[in-house]
């Protein structure tokens, strides 16, 4: 549903509105603030937070990823559209039926994407923040997924560790002194912990690469989004951790992946 043309204000003037406080894609923002809104006043209030400087996603409640509309409630971690790169490599490294962990899931957003794309998975994931915990089993219910509140893979059923097809990732890793230089959507209305990643970027995901191999089967992959001047220790540290590590690149997205293979045994041996 969203407001009659003829009761709501002017596109025009909504658009004005957005442009003054800064935001770059104004025409596409008002489109869907109209589109969303059901009546004149929710949508003077989604206009006067958005104006106000909440992420676009938080004012609608939703973001738009890898063709799905993922539930974004307020606090929550937005899903960035880079991160459907990771979606899609992981995607052609899997058959439908793969046992997918998501570490750090946020709204849930990677998992919801992967077992759509798949059409069936074993879903597990896994967030600290209680608030995107919530988000999440909205998000993947659909999916018959699984989320829990916690620490990385201290949640996770002991059953799952040497089945993982794939565990992907989209840890925090921007370093502690650049948090100031986030635009301040980010900076001010999500969560730090989903933000800062240590003195380097790199302090929880070298805690998830670490322990990544006693969870991943024989030849599952490991998934981490980095940024670019990261890539190179990522990978050195999947390496040091007994993964076959692989770099993916997507200029078009400004995306960067960092792929880890835990080695088949020999044909023959106890995997």
């Amino acid at each position: 549903m969203s407001v009659s043309p003829s009761s709501a204000p002017p596109l025009s003037a909504i658009v004005t509105r957005l442009r003054a406080a800064g935001c770059v894609f104004a025409e596409d923002e008002a489109r869907l603030l109209v589109s969303t809104a059901r009546t004149p006043s929710e949508l003077s209030a989604m206009v006067d937070r958005r104006v106000a400087g909440l992420p676009l996603e938080h004012v609608l409640g939703w973001a738009e990823f890898c063709g799905l509309r993922i539930a974004v409630d307020a606090g929550v971690f937005v899903p960035r559209r880079r991160t459907e790169f990771l979606v899609h490599q992981a995607v052609a490294l899997v058959k439908r039926g793969a046992v997918v962990v998501d570490l750090c899931c946020g709204s849930g957003a990677i998992g919801a994407a992967l077992v759509a794309a798949l059409g069936r998975a074993e879903l597990h994931s896994v967030d600290l923040d209680p608030v995107a915990v919530r988000c999440a089993r909205r998000n993947v219910a659909a999916a018959d997924g699984r989320v829990y509140e916690g620490d990385l893979y201290e949640p996770l059923p002991a059953g799952l560790r040497g089945r993982v097809d794939i565990l992907v990732a989209s840890a925090p890793y921007v370093p502690t002194e650049a948090i100031g230089l986030l635009p301040s959507e980010a900076r001010v209305h999500e969560p730090l912990t989903a933000l800062d990643g240590g003195a380097d970027g790199l302090d929880v995901v070298r805690r998830v690469i670490a322990a990544a191999p006693l969870w991943l089967a024989p030849g599952g992959r490991l998934l981490v989004e980095t940024s670019g001047p990261q890539a190179s220790r990522t990978a050195e540290t999947v390496a040091r951790n007994g993964l076959v590590p692989r770099v993916a690149v997507s200029d078009e997205l400004n995306a960067t992946v960092v792929i880890g293979t835990r080695p088949a045994p020999p044909n023959g041996s106890a995997g």
